[in-house]
């Protein structure tokens, strides 16, 4: 069944507290409604360069717990991190491909080593400081979109089980970001104003170019416009993502307008970037294909003859119409009603009926 904070009283609830102002919230929030909370902090990546906030994070969580009266666990995931996320984040990159790594630290981490260390602290249910909601539906345990759209975090937790779900609470659900700072300030909580942490989950505020650079050596090549001029030199294919304008050092150029160029294709075997000026019609596409598809539960009835769903192909984009089909075992046909812009390979592509999240699949 799905949980919430009028069912938990006298619960055990492992709480995952990072040291930020949402997970702060969600502890008050279980407290009030009368669990029994433990915090579980995480260290998932060790790095000493200046960029990695772990130790101030940690003792943010702990000066938390000591306010509210929570008894605070400390484990180290880095190894379990490496293995699970990081390599597969630098086989993408490798692949020439543009991975999203938070979805796999969600699946593999947050609800896979954490969830089995909760269970060795006694915890009957985890919480989070995650923007999304569950719901008993038709007997099953359903992900739902979180109240305050702008925040909602269900594109990143598609591809985790069901069975984790039905044992886990939400608690800022059903709260938007302006509220959650609210009652941050007005409990008198020392991280109501902390910045929010941005940008993939282990690097950070770091320059991303430098911090690739240490695992993937660079191969720079040619830049090539859609026409076959050679316009400039990338400094390796892993640095670009499709659609991306930024970073490419192409300008004032006799032979060209002054458009803005923009990432349209890589060719890896040659190893050149792809270049087009303006509103290119190379950027956009009305279907994709997908590989590792994985569903919330049983994949939706109706998949063998298509079926018409919302999906959101990057992070806060609005649902987009479209009609999905399963063509073989783990893989997906999807057919937009309006034209696509940039579809990354690599990145997920997150199917809605309505607020309800049924999972996603990665872009071939």
């Amino acid at each position: 069944m799905a949980h919430n904070l009028s069912n938990i009283a006298n619960r055990n609830v492992v709480l995952g507290l990072s040291g930020g102002v949402d997970s702060a919230v969600a502890a008050v929030l279980l407290k009030e409604a009368g669990a029994n909370v433990q915090a579980l902090h995480m260290t998932n990546w060790e790095d000493d360069d200046g960029y990695c906030t772990a130790a101030e994070d940690l003792q943010d969580a702990r000066q938390l717990c000591e306010q509210l009266d929570i008894p605070l666990h400390h484990v180290n995931f880095t190894k379990q991190y490496r293995d699970r996320v990081f390599e597969y984040f630098l086989d993408e990159y490798r692949a020439g491909r543009t991975p999203n790594p938070d979805v796999l630290c969600n699946r593999e981490i947050k609800f896979g080593a954490f969830r089995e260390y909760a269970r060795r602290l006694g915890g009957e249910l985890l919480a989070t400081g995650h923007y999304a909601k569950t719901a008993t539906i038709d007997g099953r345990t359903a992900l739902l979109k979180a109240a305050d759209p702008g925040k909602d975090q269900s594109y990143f937790l598609h591809a985790v089980a069901e069975d984790a779900f039905a044992e886990t609470i939400f608690p800022l659900g059903e709260l938007v970001k302006h509220e959650v700072r609210r009652i941050a300030r007005d409990r008198g909580l020392g991280v109501h104003d902390k910045k929010d942490s941005t940008g993939i989950c282990f690097i950070g505020e770091r320059p991303f170019r430098e911090f690739l650079s240490h695992y993937i050596p660079a191969n720079p090549g040619p830049i090539h416009s859609v026409d076959g001029r050679e316009v400039g030199t990338h400094s390796g294919l892993m640095y670009y993502t499709l659609g991306q304008r930024q970073g490419l050092h192409i300008g004032g150029r006799q032979d060209s307008d002054d458009l803005p160029w923009y990432v349209v294709d890589k060719d890896l075997s040659n190893n050149r970037l792809i270049v087009d000026q303006g509103d290119s019609d190379r950027l956009l596409s009305d279907s994709l294909t997908t590989t590792d598809s994985s569903w919330i539960g049983a994949p939706p009835e109706g998949l063998a003859d298509g079926l018409t769903l919302g999906a959101k192909i990057r992070y806060r984009q609005d649902d987009q119409q479209c009609r999905v089909r399963q063509t073989g075992k783990n893989t997906l046909a999807v057919e937009f009603d309006e034209p696509q812009r940039a579809i990354a390979p690599g990145q997920f592509v997150v199917f809605y009926a309505g607020d309800r999240c049924l999972g996603g699949a990665v872009i071939s």
